[in-house]
């Protein structure tokens, strides 16, 4: 069983400032690069049968993590190995495709545990659709931003 959300910053943590400062100025040009570092802390958890790939401790800046999750899940679609990391950290997370299944470690923790291909390619894709739908619901004009449109999956 795979479970990957996501879960925005409690009002008042200053990490809600990154989804305020977003809304000053036109959201549909604000830069990658921006989106990518600046932009959007979020909770993040991810567990792979009971092993806790992401911490729900962790923020990361969503848009970041979307654009890497949808690299990824293009490469293990087709069969590729792949690997997303995190802006604030040196810890990659490694998908080594073997078959219908997809071996994921991490370069800083010992564990491994083993996915099913199709069902990580499908938390990814659930995943992607509620990133897009929550930031385009949170700040509308981002829908005419063509970063976020890299997110949407296919």
């Amino acid at each position: 069983m795979i479970h990957l959300s996501f879960s925005l910053p409690e009002p008042g943590s200053p990490w809600q400032r990154t989804w305020e400062k977003a809304k000053q100025g036109d959201p549909a040009s604000l830069a990658e690069v921006d989106l990518r570092y600046k932009y959007f802390s979020v909770n993040v958890e991810m567990v792979i049968d009971g092993v806790e790939v992401i911490s729900k401790r962790r923020f990361v800046t969503l848009v970041d993590l979307a654009l890497s999750l949808s690299h990824a899940k293009k490469c293990i679609s087709s069969r590729e190995d792949a690997a997303f990391g995190f802006t604030e950290s040196e810890e990659v997370i490694y998908l080594q495709c073997d078959g219908d299944l997809i071996v994921v470690t991490s370069s800083k923790r010992s564990w491994q545990v083993t996915a099913e291909r199709k069902e990580l390619v499908s938390a990814f894709s659930g995943f992607l659709r509620e990133a897009y739908s929550c930031l385009t619901s949170e700040i509308p004009g981002l829908v005419a931003n063509p970063v976020l449109r890299q997110m949407l999956p296919e």
